[in-house]
């Protein structure tokens, strides 16, 4: 996603009319702006937006202005906030600046003054940003990147870059195999907290019973087995990040508590009445169709809309094939030095062959297929036919043509045993699915359009289904 010039500007003004003169003014130069009318939608903005600068009224309805600076620069210190005012006085500059404001102007102002203003803010974030980065990568506590040159990839990156400097929670979207953890070990090294622990967590991988307390913690004595007290990955990665992988799969009591902490920033032990301090950033994801767990009354809405503050969505590798050739050679040059060997050559057949396959395992597939590829090639070169022999074959297009018809007897038309409606439903979903793949000759984008979903969704679908999109083409 291209980046608008000048950077998104938040404008928290009570004149309506002030917004809307501001937007165009500042829209005209190239900016995007979002406006908000009271205090309270301005700091939710803040919080919640990708805002590269923030135009604020000092004089708001009920409000002090000089106290809504403070509680944005409190949430996010390094974003640059220019003061608007009727009442200029050197008295209450003096104080805006002491508070931390980038500018400041007086009303009516001039046009090019606040564009420049802004433009001189965000080049200085921005600045800001690339020197953070610097000094992570120099001091080793930037992650492996997510490499590839691809559009798709590359708005992850850009999105990381975005949210990363804030406090909000981050869920990260995908099919499994995507890169989510890595995405998540990103938005830490990016972070303010970069210097304090990540700590990774599977919650599908604990049983129930365990979960909550892994998490936690618990006081001696709080169920059968708790011998001593012990301090959960929350206490653990205070002033860090703790990435929550799975997220769908934690217990709906588990989910009562983890909307306690992003609430409250507070947490108890399990058996103790003491609450401590949250000092935690969460980084959540899953593969699962949350929205749809919602719906099915699987996963609380309340912690949905929580945890999806700052969604990031990991592309399929089918949807970034042009970043293969340099995926396959970063993972099959660290194959080979794991396995104390000499790297084989990629020929240009065999990266053809990697390029056409479906990769319904993502990136993690192409892992172990490079790692195959170090052990069992019989040459230098891994040419076409070695990677024939690693990879599934592909599902042939008359199995996909029969996956379109109809399994069986109208089940509704009488006669024969009846489904139950979940049955149905899976029967009917898949069909749809079918018809929605041929119709647009297995375009996912398009197809997804059809059914009204997004891509991440639609490709959770196909997945159920066991359906490939190439069989359509």
């Amino acid at each position: 996603m291209k980046r608008p010039r000048g950077g998104h500007v938040l404008v928290v003004d009570d004149d309506a009319e002030l917004c809307e003169l501001i937007s165009l003014r500042l829209e005209a130069r190239g900016m995007k702006v979002t406006t908000a009318l009271t205090a309270a939608r301005g700091l939710e903005l803040v919080e919640t937006a990708e805002v590269d600068a923030v135009v604020l009224d000092l004089r708001l309805e009920g409000v002090d202005g000089l106290e809504v600076l403070a509680q944005m620069r409190e949430r996010s210190p390094d974003l640059p906030v220019v003061i608007l005012t009727a009442h200029g006085t050197i008295e209450t500059a003096v104080e805006a600046m002491q508070r931390g404001a980038y500018g400041f102007l007086t009303k009516p102002f001039q046009d090019h003054e606040l564009v420049q203003k802004l433009l001189h803010a965000t080049e200085r974030s921005d600045l800001r940003r690339e020197l953070a980065d610097l000094r992570r990568i120099v001091a080793g506590t930037t992650p492996e990147r997510l490499l590839g040159s691809s559009s798709a990839i590359a708005e992850v990156r850009d999105r990381i870059a975005r949210v990363a400097p804030s406090e909000a929670t981050v869920l990260v979207l995908g099919e499994s195999g995507t890169g989510k953890e890595l995405a998540a070990r990103q938005v830490h090294a990016l972070s303010r907290r970069a210097n304090g622990p990540f700590i990774a967590v599977n919650c599908g991988a604990l049983p129930p019973e365990l979960l909550e307390s892994e998490l936690f913690g618990h006081v001696k004595g709080a169920f059968t087995g708790a011998t001593q007290t012990r301090e959960g990955l929350f206490g653990a990665a205070r002033g860090g990040t703790l990435f929550l992988d799975e997220v769908g799969e934690a217990t709906p009591r588990v989910q009562v508590k983890l909307l306690r902490v992003l609430q409250e920033r507070r947490f108890a032990r399990v058996g103790s009445a003491v609450e401590e301090e949250a000092d935690v950033r969460v980084v959540a994801a899953t593969n699962r169709d949350l929205r749809e767990e919602v719906e099915e009354r699987r996963f609380r809405e309340d912690l949905y809309y929580r945890l999806a503050v700052l969604p990031i969505v990991m592309p399929p590798l089918r949807e970034r094939l042009e970043d293969i050739p340099i995926l396959a050679t970063r993972h099959l040059e660290q194959a080979a030095a794991r396995n104390g060997m000499r790297m084989p050559r990629l020929a240009p057949d065999a990266l053809a062959l990697l390029q056409t396959h479906s990769w319904p395992g993502n990136v993690r597939e192409l892992v172990n297929a490079m790692e195959a590829m170090v052990l069992l090639a019989p040459e230098d070169d891994v040419r076409s036919e070695h990677v024939a022999r690693m990879l599934d074959p592909p599902t042939s297009a008359r199995a996909a043509a029969d996956a379109t018809r109809e399994e069986g007897p109208d089940v509704l038309s009488g006669g024969g045993e009846l489904p139950t409606l979940r049955e149905a439903r899976d029967r009917f979903e898949r069909r749809y699915l079918c018809e929605v793949l041929r119709r647009s000759k297995g375009n996912v984008a398009a197809a997804a359009r059809m059914a009204s979903r997004n891509r991440t969704d639609f490709y959770e679908l196909l997945r159920r289904h066991g359906l490939t999109p190439a069989d359509f083409k």
